[in-house]
C-alpha cells in the first residue's frame, strides 16, 4: 500500500516523498487509519519500525495551517528522545506553515521560552521541563487535541509517571491521545483506563518472552571486575560459539581487543565497521572461524545467527525488549541455550525494567573461587542485614550459598 491511500494530507505526502519514503510499514499502515479516524491508538513495536511516523503523518495531516496552541503535545522520556521526534516532525512538516517546538532538561530555558511564547503547532517536550515551563506560566495545554505518549514504559522506569498525570490533569478532556510502549504494566494499564478513550491497540513485531530452552543467569560484579569475570567464564563454560553484547561501539572495540590479547579468535560487529568488514565477520562467526562474537545491538535482529550456544551480556542493555532481542540468538529452533549477564550496581534499575517485561526473576549467581571485590550490588538489604540474611527474605539462594538482591521487610 503506497502512502497515497492512506488518507494524509498532500502537504504531509510531498514532506514523505522528500524524505524518500516509498513504502509505509506494518505499524503505519494499521495506526495511520485509526488516528485519522479519531480513534485513541495504543501502538507497540520495536525500535526503527516507523512508529514516529506512524503518529505524525496523521496528526499532521489533521492540523491545516498554523494556529494558536499548542495543538499537539508529544511526551518522551528523554532529551535524546525528544530531539529525534522534533527533527522527524519538522522535516515530515517541511511543506507546511506548522511550527514545531522542542523542550527538554539540561539546558538552558532562553531559546526555549522564546519559541514557546512565540506561538507553535507541535510540542515536543520531557515531563520534568514542561512542568518547569508550566509553573513559570510559558506554555498552557488548553489548545491540545492530539496528545502522544511515547515509550510510556521508560517513562514509568524513569519514575515520570506522577508528573504525566499532572500534565494530563491540564489538557482538555476532549482530545485524541497515543499511547506507544513496548509492554503495558499494571500502572500503565490505570493510566491508560484514566486517560484514554476506547483505544485500539496495534502490535507489531513485539516478542515479550524470550525461547523456554533458553537458561538465565545474572552475575553480579564490580564494575572494575567485569573483564576479569568474563575471562573467568570463558574458560569455565563450554561453549560452542558465544555473541558477547556491548552497549557502546567503543566499548564492543575494547572486549575484542582484550579478548584477541588473551588468544581467543574474535570478530568484531558493530555500525563503525564498513560492509566488507561486518559480511567477513558474520561469515567467519557462522564458519567456525571465530568462536566469539563481539558486537553492539546491531546483531541483536534482523541477522541470520544460527547454533550460538551461548550470549553473554557484557553490558545489561538499557531497553528491555533488547534483551529479549539479545537473547533471542540462543536457543533458537528448540535448541538449548545459556544467557549470561554481568550486572553492575548501576545496572539494577535496567535488570529490574528486563524482569518487569519477561515476567520472571533471573537467578542471581557467582563463580566459586573466583576473588570478588565488594561492590554495592552485593548489598541491596536493609542496613545491617547479612548477604546470607538478605538472601533468605527473598527466598532465593544461590549456588556457593551466596545470596544477591535487596530483601524484602519482615513481618514482625
Amino acid at each position: 500500500m503506497p502512502f497515497a491511500k492512506l488518507g494524509l494530507s498532500k502537504p504531509v505526502l510531498d514532506g514523505v516523498r522528500a524524505m524518500g519514503y516509498v513504502t509505509p510499514t506494518p505499524i503505519q499502515i494499521h495506526a495511520i487509519p485509526l488516528i485519522l479516524a479519531g480513534r485513541d491508538v495504543i501502538g507497540s513495536a520495536q525500535t526503527g519500525t516507523g512508529k514516529t511516523a506512524a503518529f505524525a503523518l496523521p496528526i499532521l495531516s489533521q492540523l491545516g495551517q498554523h494556529a494558536p496552541g499548542p495543538r499537539v503535545l508529544v511526551l518522551e522520556p528523554t532529551r535524546e528522545l525528544a530531539a529525534q521526534v522534533e527533527t522527524a516532525f519538522r522535516d515530515l512538516a517541511r511543506f507546511t506553515d506548522l511550527k514545531v517546538t522542542v523542550v527538554f532538561g539540561g539546558v538552558g530555558y532562553g531559546q526555549q521560552v522564546d519559541a514557546l511564547r512565540g506561538g507553535t503547532d507541535v510540542l515536543v517536550a520531557t515531563p520534568g521541563r514542561l512542568l518547569d515551563h508550566m509553573g513559570r506560566g510559558n506554555v498552557r495545554l488548553d489548545a491540545v487535541k492530539f496528545l502522544v505518549l511515547d515509550e510510556a514504559d521508560r517513562m514509568l522506569d524513569m519514575g515520570f509517571l506522577p508528573d504525566v498525570r499532572r500534565i494530563l490533569d491540564k489538557c482538555p478532556r476532549a482530545r485524541h491521545t497515543s499511547l506507544f510502549s513496548a509492554t503495558v504494566p499494571a500502572e500503565i494499564e490505570t493510566l491508560i483506563q484514566w486517560a484514554m478513550k476506547s483505544p485500539q491497540t496495534v502490535e507489531i513485531g513485539i516478542r515479550r518472552a524470550p525461547a523456554a530452552t533458553v537458561r538465565h543467569a545474572l552475575y553480579p560484579v564490580a564494575t572494575t571486575q567485569k573483564m576479569d569475570l568474563l575471562r573467568e567464564l570463558l574458560k569455565r563454560i563450554a561453549y560452542d560459539s558465544a555473541i558477547i553484547f556491548c552497549r557502546t561501539k567503543h566499548g564492543a572495540d575494547r572486549v575484542a581487543q582484550t579478548l584477541k590479547r588473551n588468544n581467543y579468535a574474535v570478530a568484531v560487529l558493530h555500525s563503525n565497521r564498513t560492509q566488507r568488514e561486518r559480511e567477513q565477520a558474520l561469515r567467519g562467526f557462522r564458519d567456525g572461524r571465530y568462536e566469539l562474537l563481539v558486537a553492539t545491538d546491531i546483531a541483536a535482529r534482523g541477522l541470520d545467527i544460527l547454533d550460538v550456544s551461548h550470549v553473554i551480556n557484557y553490558d545489561v542493555p538499557q531497553h528491555p525488549e533488547d534483551y529479549v532481542h539479545r537473547i533471542g540468538r540462543t536457543g533458537r529452533a528448540e535448541a538449548t541455550g545459556d544467557a549470561l549477564t554481568l550486572m553492575a550496581a548501576e545496572d539494577a534499575p535496567h535488570v529490574n525494567a528486563i524482569e518487569r517485561f519477561i515476567g520472571r526473576k533471573i537467578e542471581r549467581t557467582k563463580l566459586d573461587d573466583f576473588n570478588y571485590q565488594y561492590t554495592a550490588v552485593f548489598d541491596e538489604g536493609k542496613p545491617g542485614q547479612s548477604k546470607t540474611e538478605v538472601g533468605r527474605a527473598r527466598g532465593v539462594r544461590l549456588s556457593g550459598g551466596y545470596y544477591f538482591g535487596p530483601a524484602r521487610r519482615r513481618r514482625r
